[in-house]
């Protein structure tokens, strides 16, 4: 999956957002551990484990791909974009997966919004349920 955009998340709220992160993914089975990361200090140190790469510019983050690895979406990468919104002023991130299916998470004010049918479930909104496409 090869996620994009840009997020208007103030370096004030850059820990807490973290945090945040770390919890709601740590709820999900998966790969990624807390507490056996060897980093895990920032959202940078952590957004491999939602299958971006991340750089921040200032209050904004900058999402690429995962160039690390085999990205593959999961519950986990999942539940590490609706866990930032409330630290998020505005931005979005656009997410193609692997089989081209293509959405989007919207951000306005601490709320987040999913655009477009996510490939990997088949939701509508994160951990929605399967909504036939067509």
């Amino acid at each position: 999956m090869w996620p994009s955009g840009r997020l208007h998340l103030p370096e004030s709220d850059h820990a807490a957002a973290t945090a945040a992160a770390k919890a709601a993914m740590a709820e999900q089975s998966g790969w990624y551990e807390p507490d056996m990361a060897d980093v895990n200090d920032r959202l940078v140190d952590i957004a491999c484990e939602a299958r971006a790469s991340l750089t921040r510019k200032g209050d904004w983050v900058e999402f690429d791909h995962d160039d690390e690895g085999d990205p593959k979406w999961s519950n986990q990468a999942m539940a590490f974009y609706p866990a930032i919104a409330p630290f998020v002023r505005s931005g979005v991130v656009h997410i193609e997966g692997e089989d081209g299916a293509r959405w989007s998470y919207a951000y306005t004010d601490g709320q987040m919004t999913q655009q477009g049918w996510n490939g990997w479930d088949g939701s509508v909104e994160p951990f929605g349920e399967y909504v036939d496409p067509s």
